[in-house]
């Protein structure tokens, strides 16, 4: 299985959905707090190639994009393809 990354921070809701998907399917995620993280919160804007909302999420070199995103991909039966 890929690894899933999902940049949060402590106060967004769409961030606690998409990880309560995440754990309702069973699927390991790290998830990196930018709370209060300025160096980390850039290294994403790069990453996610200019968004800078939260949550950004990445399965394997894959930028999923954020909680709407990521519940499209669930709902069209596509989210466990990407993992493998």
């Amino acid at each position: 299985m890929k690894e899933v990354l999902v940049y949060t921070t402590n106060y967004c809701p769409y961030c606690v959905k998409a990880k309560e998907l995440l754990k309702m399917k069973n699927i390991n995620f790290k998830e990196i707090d930018l709370t209060g993280d300025d160096h980390a919160r850039i290294e994403l804007v790069t990453k996610a190639k200019g968004r800078k909302t939260v949550p950004q999420i990445f399965i394997g070199d894959y930028h999923v994009g954020g909680c709407d995103d990521l519940h499209t991909l669930n709902d069209q039966g596509k989210l466990e393809d990407l993992l493998k």
